[in-house]
C-alpha cells in the first residue's frame, strides 16, 4: 500500500468501524473493502468520507464522532 498523508485518519475510521455496535459484520465488512480500495487508488480523502456517507449511510454518526463530517 502507498504511504497516504491521511493513514492515521484512515486507521481511526477503520478502528471506530470495526468496534460499532450499530453496524452488522456485513456492513463493517463492505464499509473496510470499500476504504481498501479507495487507500490503494490513493484518493482524495474528502472523496473517500463523502462515498462512505453516500454508500453507508450508518456510518455518518461514526464519522462525525471523529470530527470528519
Amino acid at each position: 500500500m502507498p504511504h497516504h498523508k491521511d493513514h492515521e485518519k484512515l486507521e481511526a475510521i477503520k478502528e471506530a468501524i470495526k468496534s460499532s455496535e450499530k453496524l452488522t459484520q456485513e456492513q463493517k465488512s463492505n464499509a473496510l473493502a470499500h476504504i481498501e480500495e479507495w487507500y490503494k487508488e490513493d484518493k482524495a480523502f474528502g472523496s473517500l468520507i463523502e462515498a462512505l456517507v453516500e454508500k453507508f449511510a450508518e456510518l455518518e454518526p461514526i464519522l462525525a464522532e471523529l470530527g470528519l463530517v
